[in-house]
């Protein structure tokens, strides 16, 4: 179904995409950009705006298809949608009050009614969260709106390993040893935690802007406190294999449930396999044929595909794919350590530098008199006071500056009332919550001797409790300004009024 452009901007103003004002800039630059008018075609209007960083073509794509709602998810704004899984979905999000970039799992609806992959989907969340390290992809939140579930991650932008490979060709030796090192440093720390991976293969290890690598999708995660659980949700969907069958382990195979660490391993030593020669193992063959030649069959000698592969990396590589986990590497601790040695053998170090250590100074107040930090006490309080009154006078002018704005300019007023009002409220809390802070500070040094102190001591706390009273009401005193100001404000239709009227302007000049 076609679109017109008014039928565009409609659909974008209820979006809430923008806020009224950015709109309104929006279609005022994109009018001038067009000779004084603006464009009859909705996707000449939609490509400015793209093109103004004010939405993205992802919101570009939906809202010419007449899709408008959805863009929000909590805290976040949807800005593009990045990827699809088996049970999920991703999109990049924006922190709306923050503005940094978040990466959202999305539980499908249909999979909400289903109580064990809701289970599953949370367990996921449960199994990032409980993990801290570099090489993992941290998960910060999760959350639901309405039968919308979903899990708030640390966004990585950059490219998969797969990706890597399939655009740019085979790793060299050097850079394939170092990822796979860093994938074996943060898989140890999932193990040390108890879990499992159980989907390792290179799509799943991201290369970051650093250059490092973040392991990602914790959806399979074996936790080991949890078996029977687990074991309980995948039997209940018959799911006896779970993975990827290029990267499985043979046991992992026959019994996604009956394994250890050196599964991961095994994936990881597939996935080496993959960097240096551009291909899995086993790249031939059906689904079935696959994991049967994992079971039974020796992978084609790296040096097939890269002759001048180092033999010591290339047996780092070939003990990982064992078929039987007690002739691999039983730990990928052992892995990073031999591949670091490895690394150091052809010169490099990656050996994290270590920290710095700060020695501080010794504190100047050490062995001061109880007396000396009394009056360092009242001291501190006189000047807190003097800057509080000092703010509250200055806001009390600049309510002032804001009230002779509103009775001049209904839009002007609007717009400086609405930024105004916003810092006063945070005013009133940064600085409310310093001072409080402050004081309570103050008063609990030492308290326990101040209160063996002359009667002096209590005259002066009580002159503070006045001035903190005398603050209270000088508070009240803004609030109420604050309110004047505000029932002074103009409707806010007004601004969507003249916004409509640059359209409509805009749309008749261009008919003349």
């Amino acid at each position: 179904m076609s679109i017109t452009a008014r039928q565009f901007l409609e659909l974008l103003r209820r979006s809430d995409l923008l806020s009224d004002a950015e709109l309104k800039k929006g279609l005022q630059a994109c009018k001038d950009d067009n000779n004084g008018s603006i464009p009859n075609s909705p996707e000449k209007i939609a490509d400015f705006l793209v093109a103004e960083n004010l939405i993205t073509t992802w919101h570009r794509e939906k809202l010419l298809k007449h899709k408008y709602k959805g863009f929000f998810l909590g805290k976040y704004k949807l800005l593009g949608h990045i990827g699809a899984g088996g049970m999920s979905s991703v999109y990049l999000a924006e922190h709306m009050l923050m503005r940094r970039l978040r990466a959202i799992k999305v539980l499908p609806r249909n999979r909400v009614d289903d109580s064990s992959y809701l289970e599953r989907f949370h367990r996921e969340a449960q199994a990032t969260a409980a993990l801290d390290h570099p090489n993992i992809v941290r998960a910060y939140d999760v959350d639901n709106q309405g039968q919308t579930h979903y899990l708030v991650m640390e966004y990585v932008p950059g490219r998969d390993l797969m990706t890597i490979v399939k655009e740019d060709g085979p790793l060299e030796y050097l850079q394939a040893a170092k990822y796979i090192y860093e994938s074996a440093q943060g898989l140890q720390h999932a193990h040390d935690s108890s879990m499992v991976h159980r989907d390792v293969k290179p799509a799943n290890l991201l290369v970051g802007e650093q250059d490092s690598i973040k392991i990602l999708d914790m959806g399979l995660a074996l936790m080991h406190e949890d078996h029977s659980d687990l074991a309980g949700l995948t039997d209940k969907h018959n799911e006896k294999v779970l993975g990827t069958a290029d990267y499985l382990a043979p046991e992992q195979a026959l019994n996604s449930h009956e394994i250890d660490g050196r599964a991961d391993i095994y994936g990881l030593g597939c996935t080496l396999y993959y960097l240096l020669t551009g291909h899995p193992p086993f790249p031939e063959g059906t689904l079935a044929q696959r994991i049967a030649q994992h079971q039974t069959t020796t992978p084609p000698d790296i040096r097939i595909d890269r002759p001048d592969c180092p033999e010591g990396l290339g047996s780092i590589c070939f003990k990982m794919l064992q078929k039987n986990p007690d002739h691999r590497f039983q730990s990928a601790r052992e892995v990073a350590e031999e591949l670091e040695a490895w690394l150091k053998s052809q010169g490099v170090d990656i050996t994290p530098a270590k920290q710095d250590v700060v020695h501080l100074p010794q504190r100047a107040d050490v062995g001061q008199s109880t007396e000396s930090v009394v009056q360092a006490m009242h001291a501190a309080v006189a000047v807190a006071n003097q800057g509080a009154i000092a703010n509250v006078q200055s806001s009390i002018q600049l309510m002032g500056e804001y009230s002779a704005i509103a009775e001049s300019s209904q839009v002007v007023s609007d717009s400086l009332i609405g930024i105004g009002s916003s810092r006063i409220t945070l005013g009133d809390e940064i600085g409310g919550q310093a001072f409080q802070n402050t004081s309570k500070s103050l008063l609990d040094t030492k308290a326990s001797r101040v209160l063996t102190s002359n009667a002096s001591i209590w005259k002066m706390l009580a002159l503070t409790l006045g001035g903190l009273l005398l603050l209270g009401g000088l508070f009240l005193a803004i609030q109420l300004l604050t309110s004047k100001v505000e029932n002074a404000t103009p409707d806010p239709q007004s601004l969507l009024l003249e916004t409509e009227h640059i359209v409509s302007s805009g749309f008749s000049e261009s008919g003349r």
